[in-house]
């Protein structure tokens, strides 16, 4: 099942500080409210030529060299008219590129697109660069702001470049295991509400609560500003969620896997997620027993398991000795068995040993 899709306001768009981007508004201001639902861009020009299969309303569309000089290429008529039924598609916004060359305030292709998206309403946007710089920029951050959410409590800590995602109870030691890890020099990305986002392909990324940035919370000392306390080096931003680390009390020795060849999976917004389930018992060092579980982790992205290797050997070893044990046997029944009889009638009479 695919993640339910976000959706962000042309508004929120333009005025977003992340966008590497300067867009002015030429038109259509009533409706920089309309969403914006989709991350991919439409170049449009056979739209403006009618024909209009495959537009969808919900994705940005783009104008560019080619297509405005199509338009300018038109009758006035023919022109106007082109431009009329590409806004009456009910767009969320459409951007002119390199508008300095594209849209001459003068030209008859400037005046209809302005009339036309003022009169349905239809945000239409400048952009000074060419069209490929501007989906770029667009793509980079609508990838963003559209990738659909999920909170999750625990606690997300970065160790040897892989995102552990900490699981469990109330009470059972999430924070105090992360701050035991960056204080070996580990990095902390988010406490209690980790926001969790989809990002294709299949994979997940956290990120802190906004009020809860740099923050960790340990019973007994209160609200930490791990920022503050260890520098910058301590912290990230986000990270991508590549284990789940279920810490728990009551474990049953069944339930846990001692041979390392389960593999379970945790499900974050339809991505499965490896998992671990680790019990917490006094005098256990849990964070050494992290940092050894990001380690093994990295071995198997390498493609080396080490538990499959393991029993592997060890299968090919009782292979071995049993067939060597069968061997000598076999030759025993091969020298004893008697010679099937021959064609002529002749009977086998066994050899007479001296004693």
């Amino acid at each position: 099942m695919s993640p339910p899709r976000s959706k962000v306001t042309v508004r929120e768009l333009i005025e977003d500080d992340s966008l590497s981007l300067h867009l002015v508004v030429a038109g259509g201001e009533a409706g920089l409210d309309r969403s914006v639902r989709r991350s991919r861009i439409q170049k449009s020009g056979l739209a403006l030529a009618g024909h209009f299969h495959g537009i969808e309303s919900a994705r940005i569309q783009i104008l560019g060299m080619t297509e405005m000089s199509y338009l300018r290429s038109l009758p006035v008529a023919k022109c106007q008219a082109a431009v009329q039924r590409f806004f009456d598609l009910d767009l969320c916004c459409v951007v002119v590129t390199e508008s300095a060359e594209n849209m001459d305030p003068a030209s008859d292709a400037a005046k209809a697109m302005i009339y036309n998206a003022d009169r349905s309403d239809t945000p239409l946007l400048l952009s000074s660069v060419r069209s490929s710089q501007t989906i770029m920029s667009l793509h980079a951050l609508l990838d963003e702001r559209l990738a659909p959410r999920e909170r999750v409590h625990g606690v997300l800590v970065d160790v040897f470049e892989v995102g552990l995602l900490l699981l469990g109870a109330s009470g059972v030691g999430k924070s105090e295991v992360a701050l035991e890890l960056v204080m070996r020099g580990h990095r902390l990305v988010a406490d209690d509400v980790v926001e969790c986002h989809y990002r294709p392909p299949g994979m997940v990324f956290g990120a802190p609560a906004d009020l809860l940035r740099h923050h960790l919370e340990v019973r007994g000392l209160g609200i930490l500003n791990i920022k503050d306390l260890f520098g910058v080096t301590a912290i990230r931003g986000q990270k991508r969620i590549d284990v789940v680390v279920q810490l728990a009390e009551s474990v049953t020795d069944t339930s846990v896997d001692r041979l390392g060849l389960e593999q379970r999976n945790y499900e974050i917004l339809g991505v499965s997620v490896p998992e671990l389930l680790i019990p917490v018992r006094p005098g256990r060092d849990m964070a050494s027993i992290l940092e050894i579980a990001a380690r093994n982790e990295l071995l198997k992205t390498a493609g080396h398991h080490p538990a499959q290797k393991f029993f592997g050997r060890l299968e090919s070893a009782l292979l071995g000795d049993e067939s060597k044990s069968l061997t000598p046997h076999t030759e025993v029944r091969t020298k004893m068995a008697p010679p099937p009889e021959s064609s002529v009638g002749l009977t086998y009479i066994p050899p007479v040993h001296d004693e």
